[in-house]
């Protein structure tokens, strides 16, 4: 049921900051022999085989194996794809057995391509050999037959690098959009968002001409093909020109999180708004009710986003009640501590495995944005209960997470000025290969990138 950024052993960044750490992703012990043997059987194929974007090609004379080259479409299956490409269905059915001791065939997304291989014979179909794909960027299966008509699968693994980048923009509208204008990836936008929820109001915080900065892993294969993002290791929103850095750090334990410059976590006992990019519709308060027609206190924040948005658990707690609720719709209520109490009205549905009695983590989807119950429209109502009774959000105090002393403060400093150098130098590479682009292709200035 959790949807969130997944923390990645501590990365030291002075040494790895700005050489690249290797990282290698190995396949198992065990299984490299085999998988070395399947590679030299299709390395005849890969070496002479002609374009790979070509529907059918049919390779120089001599070559060993005959290769088709697939696109999954909607709706289409392995076993199709193979039989279409008069793979007899017995054999289709042995490989697909085969692939799925490394790989879930069922998990193939649309536009993935898969290289079928054939043996030409003359005077007789083409036998079928084998197939290979990579399902993503770090990764290649393959499936090739051994001896008679046996068919055996083996996986490779990419080994991958991490690289530090940098990026800086100017909020113009939201901090999403500068972040995509500035080609952050959604990912790493989507976590920063997510962190600075603790602190930052985002409706009413930001304002056009705020900036932000931030530092963040990109996974890169050896072949220079990006194959994701890892975690953000700094960030840093000026406000107002108010600078608000927040760094990540591992305690002596293993805890990973994210503190300020003074060595304070910027966690909260709750989050300030439950749910990414949405724009605050109504506040707490008195207001003429949109439906009922009169003046009636509004004891909640109301959230408006597009049906389906994911709501994420506010705190750490146990979910009181997961149903219909008269004019809330369907509504969750999670209780956090013997005070503290949170609610979600009008869900479009609930979380997978939602229900009363379990235990939900901050930052846990609980639901999705809809319009259930008494609704003008799909928003998400926000209650923060004290006791039983509804509070402002914006009024309650919320307590901080933990601050660092001693030898933990000493070691966060040390991080502090590691992460520090390092943006500074990542922004330095950044900003040069900015200034080695053609005349007109500077796009990022265009796009909100601080030039």
């Amino acid at each position: 049921m959790r949807l969130r950024v997944a923390s990645l052993p501590t990365l030291v960044v002075c040494a790895a900051g700005l050489a690249g750490l290797l990282v290698p992703a190995t396949a198992p012990h065990a299984a490299v022999d085999a998988q070395a043997e399947l590679a030299a059987a299709l390395a005849a194929a890969r070496k002479e085989a002609a374009s790979k974007d070509s529907d059918r090609a049919r390779p120089a004379r001599g070559t060993a194996l005959d290769r088709q080259v697939l696109s999954v479409g909607r709706g289409d299956t392995l076993m199709e794809m193979l039989t279409g490409a008069s793979v007899p269905r017995d054999e289709a059915t042995e490989a697909i057995s085969a692939l799925r001791d490394v790989y879930d065939p069922r998990k193939l997304k649309v536009g993935q391509r898969v290289t079928v291989l054939f043996e030409p014979r003359r005077g007789a179909p083409d036998r079928f050999v084998g197939l290979e794909f990579e399902p993503e960027v770090a990764r290649s299966v393959s499936v090739a037959r051994r001896g008679g008509e046996t068919f055996q699968s083996a996986q490779v693994k990419k080994e991958v690098r991490r690289e530090l980048v940098a990026a800086e923009a100017v909020i113009k509208s939201s901090l999403f959009e500068a972040g995509s204008a500035a080609g952050v990836p959604v990912s790493v936008m989507m976590a920063v968002i997510r962190t600075y929820s603790y602190e930052v109001d985002f409706q009413r915080d930001l304002q056009p001409g705020d900036r932000f900065e931030v530092l963040y892993e990109r996974k890169v294969t050896e072949d220079g093909q990006v194959a994701g993002e890892g975690d953000v290791l700094y960030a840093n929103l000026i406000l107002s020109g108010d600078a608000t850095p927040i760094y990540r750090h591992a305690v002596r334990d293993g805890r990973i999180d994210y503190y300020n410059r003074d060595g304070e976590s910027i966690r909260r006992a709750l989050l300030r708004t439950p749910i990414d990019g949405a724009k605050l519709t109504s506040g707490f308060g008195m207001r003429h009710h949109p439906i009922l027609g009169y003046s009636k206190m509004h004891k909640g924040m109301d959230f408006g986003a597009p049906t389906g948005t994911p709501i994420y658990a506010a705190g750490n707690g146990v979910v009181e009640q997961a149903g219909g609720n008269g004019a809330y719709g369907n509504y969750v209520r999670i209780r956090h501590n013997t005070e503290v109490s949170t609610a979600y009205a009008h869900l479009s549905r609930f979380a997978k495995g939602l229900k009363r009695g379990a235990r939900v983590e901050q930052g846990d989807v609980i639901g999705f944005v809809g319009s259930t119950g008494r609704s003008t429209g799909p928003h998400l109502h926000y209650e923060v209960l004290k006791a039983g009774h509804q509070v402002n959000p914006k009024a309650i105090d919320l307590p901080t997470g933990e601050k660092l002393a001693g030898r933990e403060l000493q070691a966060f400093q040390q991080t502090v000025r590691n992460l520090d150098r390092a943006y500074r130098e990542a922004k330095a590479g950044m900003q040069l290969a900015r200034s080695h682009q053609p005349a007109g292709e500077d796009k990022g200035c265009s796009k909100g990138m601080i030039c």
